[in-house]
């Protein structure tokens, strides 16, 4: 499916070269996913004198999947057919009282976009494979409890047990970093790459592995949470180091900006300061550039990606201020002179 996805159509010998797969197991399971609704065959095409070999292409209709993104103060949903094609983005704000509120509020927004996709896709109901949901991590950690930048309430929440009783529907659960490079593999500025990592700047900061073309969770689901490295800066009477995400994130830009994380308004009034470039601004891009700069490096160090992306929820004036304050990056193993992806990119 994969490979189907970022080359549109292939044969079936096509598909053997591309998985490393046998032409007999190819075939085997081009024939359950056709018989599936999957996959589709396309007219024969004959390449010289050989005989003509019979394309496949993926089905968009024959599968469609809802996106959670649970936030601090606000939730998302997407939902995606087969090929990765967004068909609908909703959002709610997230009410005060916590998961138990909470979760009303995201049941209430899943079922609204069910009901808006079967009016579209009538056969929407009967190929929905699954809910992915994505929030902040580390899960997990003893610590949770006692770090405000972290979701501790959710954390301890029996969160999927409550959605997949409310949707009836198999839910698993990603860290938004996570969830991001598993899209940008799909559709985004990883397609085609087996080694990146994106770097997801949201309220807090994390990266998403891509090794080996495969997501890499760690042992515990928790793999590239940077923003719990410490930074370098010591802070404080007791000299203490605080985690990086405590300067790189839009949680410590608002800070800066004295506006409320929970503002509907959140995204414009900080794209206008950017716009504007409000000193604070500049301020906190100069103070994450300068932490992102030697993480940067680090991750080129120990993964060696043919890219990294930066990706999450900033607005795109103060995305390109932050990329443009990136450069010159730091040495390191990443500098070749024959690059087919820079070294850094959006997502």
């Amino acid at each position: 499916i994969d490979a189907l996805r970022l080359n549109g159509h292939l044969s079936r010998a096509d598909l053997a070269r591309a998985t490393a797969l046998t032409k007999q197991a190819v075939s085997n399971i081009i024939e359950e996913l056709e018989n599936d609704g999957l996959v589709a065959s396309l007219a024969a095409v004959r390449k010289g004198r050989g005989q003509p070999s019979t394309p496949y292409r993926l089905v968009p209709e024959g599968a469609f999947a809802i996106g959670l993104q649970i936030d601090r103060h606000v939730t998302r949903t997407i939902a995606v057919d087969l090929i990765g094609a967004v068909l609908i983005r909703k959002e709610v704000n997230l009410p005060g009282g916590g998961p138990e509120e909470g979760v009303d509020a995201i049941l209430a927004l899943i079922d609204e976009t069910r009901r808006e996709l079967v009016t579209t896709a009538p056969e929407f109901n009967d190929r929905l494979v699954g809910l992915g949901v994505a929030m902040p991590g580390p899960f997990g950690i003893d610590s949770a409890t006692d770090d405000p930048w972290m979701m501790a309430a959710w954390q301890s929440f029996p969160l999927l047990e409550r959605l997949s009783e409310g949707t009836g529907l198999d839910v698993r659960l990603q860290n938004d970093a996570a969830a991001a490079a598993t899209a940008e593999k799909m559709v985004g500025a990883a397609h085609g790459i087996d080694h990146a990592v994106c770097v997801y700047l949201g309220y807090g900061l994390g990266a998403g592995l891509i090794l080996n073309g495969e997501l890499y969770r760690g042992g515990h689901g928790n793999a590239g949470e940077i923003g719990m490295i410490l930074s370098r800066a010591r802070v404080g009477a007791d000299d203490a180091r605080a985690p990086i995400e405590h300067r790189i994130s839009i949680a410590s830009l608002c800070k800066g900006l004295d506006i409320d994380p929970a503002d509907p308004d959140l995204y414009r009034r900080i794209d206008a300061a950017a716009g504007s470039k409000d000193r604070r601004v500049t301020d906190w891009i100069a103070g994450a550039a300068h932490e992102l700069r030697a993480t940067i490096q680090l991750l080129e160090t120990i993964f060696d990606p043919q890219t990294i992306i930066l990706c999450g929820g900033m607005p795109p004036v103060l995305a390109n201020l932050l990329i443009d304050a990136l450069h010159p990056l730091l040495p390191s193993i990443a500098e070749r002179r024959q690059r087919s992806t820079p070294r850094l990119q959006l997502g």
